[in-house]
């Protein structure tokens, strides 16, 4: 085996390789350039904005992480076989099996990697479609006195997260997260579409969790509290799990928490049969709020 001529092979794929990936970040710095509107245009985050904004990261870097996730197995073992061929005869068999051993340990890491990649990805754009499908079923709260804000950034600087959606109208203060579940086999004497709330657990086809409820109750709590802190008014905050695709059926308890659940096209129904419990003042004092919290977007 020709050593200079393998030399040669493993530069030109590496050089290959940080051409592909440095001509990729130079597009993208290249589209901030000369923009046709200010630089400091700010809009408000649209429905599903962390999870769109994390599949657009995936589909950019996809590339360049496939050329690692190909580069990386055919680098070792080109490596180790360069090695392998420069030992003594009777190790040479022995280099050969563990140049193969690697070759193939990368190979399946690599390609685990980037398939854990992009199964991420589709179980991001998953939860991005079904905060749409809640969103468009708010939208008619609008007509309504109703102000609607999505991806509400929330926490601190070591705790992040964010607020699906959140309903500010006469009725109150509705904290609404989304919970997109694919559908699996269901257990016998249960119909695979159907989810029961008993009014402290889902009640899934193959199963029973807590998976969103203890998650909205705690936005709820927080941001009960940031309003307190941002407009000094203690104002109950209703947390509602919607369930984007499947059909809630609620089964009477008398121990029941705080979350709601719902099916996305009941949300608005619901929500304009409460009481009233906003006035116009705290509606907009609380918007605004909002507005200031969500308006993030820049190009």
């Amino acid at each position: 085996m020709n050593w200079p001529n393998e030399i040669f092979y493993l530069g030109y794929l590496a050089l290959f390789g940080g051409c592909i990936v440095a001509m990729l970040a130079w597009h993208r710095q290249q589209r901030k350039q000369r923009l046709p509107f200010a630089a400091d245009l700010k809009l408000l985050r649209a429905p599903g904005e962390t999870q769109l904004r994390l599949v657009r990261r995936f589909e950019e870097e996809g590339f360049s992480g496939m050329i690692v996730a190909s580069v990386v197995p055919a680098a070792s073992g080109m490596g180790l076989l360069l090695l392998t061929v420069r030992l003594p005869q009777e190790l040479q068999l022995g280099g050969a099996a563990l140049t193969l051993v690697v070759f193939l340990a990368t190979f399946y890491c690599s390609a685990r990697w980037f398939s854990r990649r992009a199964q991420e990805s589709g179980n991001r754009y998953l939860g991005y479609f079904g905060e749409r499908v809640v969103a468009e079923q708010l939208e008619p709260l609008k007509a309504h006195g109703w102000r609607i804000f999505h991806d509400v950034p929330g926490g601190t600087i070591e705790h992040r997260f964010n607020l699906d959606h959140l309903a500010v109208g006469p009725a109150g203060v509705f904290v609404i997260e989304t919970k997109t579940r694919r559908k699996g086999p269901a257990r016998p004497g249960f119909d695979p579409g159907t989810v029961y709330f008993d009014g402290r657990s889902l009640v899934w086809p193959w199963g029973e969790d807590n998976h969103g409820l203890e998650q909205a109750e705690l936005h709820a709590d927080w941001f009960t509290a940031t309003l307190k802190a941002e407009i000094n008014e203690q104002l109950p905050v209703t947390p509602v799990l919607a369930l984007p695709g499947w059909v809630v059926a609620l089964k009477p308890s008398q121990d029941s928490r705080r979350c709601r659940v719902a099916r996305p096209q009941d949300l608005s129904s619901q929500l304009l049969s409460g009481p009233v419990a906003l006035t116009e003042a705290q509606i907009s004092r609380i918007s605004a709020k909002l507005e200031a919290r969500c308006r993030d977007v820049d190009y």
